[in-house]
């Protein structure tokens, strides 16, 4: 049953990179909703991080939904790859390659769902005529490639645009970047049902004090579900 109430979804990004199956365990059982996943390949992004071995190795330990986000171009080499590794929803960016719907349509034959995300420099009417093909679209609020960045308010239009631009299709609405409680409920009300947050949770926690990150993800989705209602 597809719905929007607030999902939050913790970028392992954040987390501690030589502990990561504790810190998703941690996570999830603190009420995250989502796993979200950041591969970059040091050219589409200036950072390079995670590829399919690391997903594979930790797909075993996320019991909610992996969600995967490719800072990848091109893009297409790895679809099967990272689908293989367990991905639940692989995102690909809108400007990572010439054929967008051949990509979607590749993602989506191997049973994955599919997402596309959006630069803040790219127009959501880009990918006006694929909505149809997708079951979640990601408005960047940062620029990609590294955490921590702060929230681009110029981008909560933009989130309220897509979100008439979506009717009432069944696609989420994703946004990434510099999320916390004071900026969730600001994407909330213009029409976002999924957060990403990467420092915002994991900060001043630890798998030792998993409350903390407890803590900090019920005081996004608070705040999100707020503006929401």
């Amino acid at each position: 049953m597809f719905d929007r109430s607030i999902k939050i979804a913790p970028s392992i990004l954040s987390a501690d990179f030589a502990n990561l199956g504790a810190e998703i365990r941690a996570v999830e059982a603190e009420g995250a909703d989502w796993i979200h996943v950041d591969p970059m390949d040091g050219h589409f992004v200036p950072n390079l991080t995670i590829g399919p071995n690391v997903v594979a190795a930790i797909r075993p330990h996320v019991k909610t939904f992996m969600d995967v986000h490719l800072m990848i171009a091109p893009a297409d080499p790895y679809i099967e790859a990272f689908a293989k590794a367990g991905s639940d929803m692989i995102t690909i960016h809108a400007e990572s390659g010439p054929h967008l719907h051949r990509s979607l349509q590749a993602v989506r034959g191997f049973g994955k769902k599919a997402g596309v995300a959006l630069n803040m420099t790219t127009p959501i009417s880009h990918i006006e005529h694929i909505l149809d093909t997708v079951d979640m679209v990601l408005i960047m609020t940062i620029n990609p490639g590294f955490g921590g960045q702060k929230f681009t308010h110029s981008m909560v239009g933009k989130v309220r645009d897509m979100r008439r631009m979506i009717g009432d299709r069944p696609i989420h609405i994703q946004v990434d970047g510099g999320i916390d409680p004071t900026t969730a409920p600001l994407v909330a009300a213009a029409g976002a049902d999924v957060l990403v947050a990467g420092s915002a949770v994991f900060k001043g926690g630890s798998v030792d004090t998993p409350q903390v990150y407890g803590d900090n993800m019920r005081a996004i989705r608070a705040a999100a579900e707020a503006a929401q209602a």
